[in-house]
């Protein structure tokens, strides 16, 4: 049996008369940067997650990055971040001078442990970036009141968790500024990178917008140092159509998850399932169990033709960049994490047939 981690294929093939249009329509109008597509996609994407601006840019980096610019984060500030989480939450950090404070997890979602963060605040902490691990949001609530209550921005890093719902308000419509990635590995994704930004404050977008294009207020007139992070016109006809099919493919999503949670419930004593809080559902940006003897495990499965990875192998502060920074920082759950967590596939197109074959050949390895 042949087994897509990600089934990006399948989806084309779905869509495919769709895309192949939009993709058509630019080639033949040639505004190929900033064209009319990305202002439906901007307009589109602000419809979605219910906010007031939407801003599209060249990846989830580049909005990560705009966020921190628009709040003026620089050298002496401060800004919180989980322990565990890919590399970019705490880089851009980084660059602009300021210090990434790394906060530990909760052990079984993985998210930013809100117990732990006010404890990090100091007169220096400027904002706080909580993750949507895997696919479902952070305790925005607690992290939003903690932020106003120390007068902090909060920046969501979406990248995973685009489309996941929290006590009824979508991703990236919770918090001051919400970023994510369209890599085209997440949720929702297009043909090569591309992100966006969003934010009711109509302040903060005029600036993320001036900061995308080397901080130009009109043309050849420049008020800020920006950056280049636009966005091209072909991947947002890219995106237009995938956007319009996504929440059917989020109900997929949960579907599958929730019919791997059934599955890998049989193997409790083995595995344990990233756990979805009650108050929000995921977009299961990837299935992720704690499993033991991971490494033999996933020779196991490649033996069988199951595809695995492991996000993330490391905590962000294990990094050597980090290490050389911070000196050795241990914290105890994402210590763990980095040690059990295993992926499987997971996309909306996985049948059921194929997710019997997965389960089973992760239970082969552990029950003889």
């Amino acid at each position: 049996m042949q087994i897509n981690f990600i089934d990006l294929k399948k989806q084309y093939s779905q869509l495919k008369e769709q895309i192949d249009a939009g993709i058509f329509k630019v080639l033949e109008h040639g505004q190929y940067i900033l064209g009319p597509e990305v202002v439906e996609a901007e307009q589109k994407l602000a419809e979605f997650t219910g906010t007031k601006n939407a801003l599209t840019c060249g990846n989830g980096t580049d909005a990560l990055m705009l966020a921190l610019m628009a709040l003026d984060i620089g050298p002496g500030d401060e800004v919180i971040v989980p322990g565990f989480s890919f590399f970019a939450t705490a880089e851009v950090v980084s660059f602009f001078g300021a210090t990434p404070i790394f906060v530990d997890v909760e052990l079984e979602t993985a998210l930013i442990d809100v117990t732990k963060i006010e404890a990090a605040i100091t007169d220096k902490t400027k904002a706080i970036i909580p993750v949507g691990l895997y696919g479902q949001m952070a305790d925005m609530n607690e992290i939003v009141a903690i932020a106003e209550k120390h007068k902090l921005g909060v920046i969501e890093d979406a990248a995973q968790s685009f489309g996941a719902s929290y006590n009824g308000k979508r991703s990236c419509g919770v918090a001051l500024i919400g970023c994510t990635s369209f890599f085209p590995a997440k949720p929702l994704g297009v043909y090569g990178d591309g992100g966006a930004v969003f934010t009711n404050d109509a302040d903060l977008h005029e600036k993320m917008r001036r900061l995308r294009m080397h901080g130009e207020a009109s043309r050849y007139n420049h008020e800020h140092i920006g950056m280049n992070a636009r966005f091209d016109s072909i991947q947002a006809a890219v995106l237009l159509p995938k956007l319009a099919a996504y929440p059917q493919e989020i109900e997929a999503r949960k579907r599958i998850g929730a019919r791997y949670d059934e599955l890998f419930s049989e193997l409790s004593d083995f595995v344990t399932p990233t756990k979805v809080k009650a108050d929000r559902d995921s977009v299961f940006a990837q299935y992720t169990l704690q499993v033991k003897d991971r490494e033999a495990l996933q020779a196991h499965l490649k033996d069988k033709n199951v595809p695995t990875a492991v996000h993330y192998p490391k905590p962000m502060y294990r990094q050597p960049v980090y290490e050389k920074m911070f000196g050795n920082i241990s914290l105890e759950n994402s210590e763990k994490l980095a040690g059990m967590v295993m992926s499987l596939p997971m996309h909306p197109y996985l049948d059921e047939e194929t997710q019997d074959y997965i389960f089973n050949a992760v239970k082969s390895f552990y029950v003889k």
